[in-house]
């Protein structure tokens, strides 16, 4: 088994905490426990044993209560996002199954396949149509070879949603040959506008959803996700969680239970953030005329730009890494030379001087 390098997580794990800026994160500026309004004797009782395999049943069940006709039988407690579709896939994929993804993605999914020996079937969406994807383009590559469909919605790294109609669309084409279909869903929940993300949950039986409460919540120090799937699929997976953690920290499971009771607080903030960012960002590239071409984000504290200078878009970050103490994530990162993610959950001033910095390097190349 060989793994490629996954350029965007070694990036920020390498450089993250080392910068002046990061524009690099995808979630909104963190919470502190603080603002959480924890009981403090809730604190203190905390008995740092090991937590519950799969979850205490409070948290699944405040999870649970987030989809229509889900129980605390459909869900189990992972170390974040990354976890869930790690054994997810491990469940789905066998050596030589054709995987389709939708990209751009988060690529975490792309390199796992690859690197498992599933045979893969990208599907790219495109700006010129929004970044939403063409059920007719999908229907045309799915096949009866396929073993699932995956991808991210919200969309890493572009921000779109699937609405309604795309997902009976996607859904109605993998009924069609029996495949899965496994969505990572980690953004729903941090809609800049519109309403919450539709999730692709009880909309096809063979359907695995991955979650967390890092990017939507502001916690992803927390490391708690989940999976949502069939009773019976989620034993299934829970098996292979055996190999990758013995349980979910049990100081995780209880913030993570008052941040969930909290939830609709917590988005709330997560929109003010979005909304008070967003023109920030979008003045500041709109007053580079000739530089910028981007989508509006519909969700998420991310915007996938592309821009106009005779630069490689790695070259550029890194260039900006090391003379300007900035981060950014190159579309390189996403198989999109040519493009850059901007990350605007920070703060306003924090998001600000940043930018100004990706300005003067920008101005200093062209």
């Amino acid at each position: 088994m060989n793994f490629s390098r996954f350029a965007l997580e070694r990036w920020q794990s390498t450089y993250e905490n080392s910068v002046e800026y990061n524009l690099s994160e995808s979630g909104v500026h963190p919470l502190t426990l603080g603002e959480l309004c924890i009981d403090q004797e809730d604190l203190a009782r905390c008995r740092l044993g090991y937590g519950v395999s799969n979850g205490t049943e409070r948290f699944r069940s405040l999870v649970a209560s987030l989809y229509k006709g889900a129980t605390e039988r459909n869900v189990l407690a992972t170390i974040g996002a990354a976890e869930a579709n790690l054994i997810s896939i491990l469940r789905l994929l066998q050596p030589g199954d054709e995987v389709v993804i939708i990209l751009p993605n988060y690529m975490q999914t792309y390199g796992l396949i690859e690197a498992l020996g599933g045979r893969i079937v990208p599907i790219w969406l495109r700006a010129e149509n929004e970044w939403l994807p063409d059920p007719e383009e999908i229907a045309s590559r799915v096949g009866p070879q396929t073993k699932f469909i995956t991808f991210s919605n919200p969309n890493n790294p572009t921000g779109s949603v699937f609405g309604h109609s795309t997902i009976k669309a996607l859904t109605a084409v993998a009924d069609r040959h029996g495949c899965w279909i496994l969505a990572d869903e980690v953004y729903r929940g941090a809609e800049r506008i519109g309403e919450e993300t539709p999730s692709f949950w009880n909309e096809y039986p063979k359907t695995i959803v991955t979650s967390s409460l890092s990017k939507a919540y502001g916690t992803p120090g927390l490391r708690l996700g989940w999976v949502l799937a069939a009773q019976e699929t989620i034993q299934e997976v829970w098996s292979y969680a055996d190999y990758t953690k013995i349980a979910p920290p049990a100081l995780s499971d209880l913030v993570g239970c008052r941040l969930l009771e909290q939830r609709a607080r917590i988005l709330d903030r997560t929109r003010r953030l979005l909304n008070q960012n967003w023109p920030n960002l979008k003045s500041w590239l709109d007053s580079r005329p000739g530089m910028f071409e981007y989508v509006p984000p519909k969700a998420a504290a991310i915007c996938m730009t592309q821009y106009h200078a005779p630069i490689n878009s790695s070259s550029l970050a890194e260039r900006l890494r090391t003379e300007r103490s900035t981060l950014i994530v190159p579309g390189d990162h996403f198989l999109l030379d040519g493009y850059i993610r901007f990350g605007f959950g920070n703060e306003a001033p924090y998001l600000l001087a940043a930018l100004d910095r990706v300005g003067e390097m920008l101005d200093s190349i062209r």
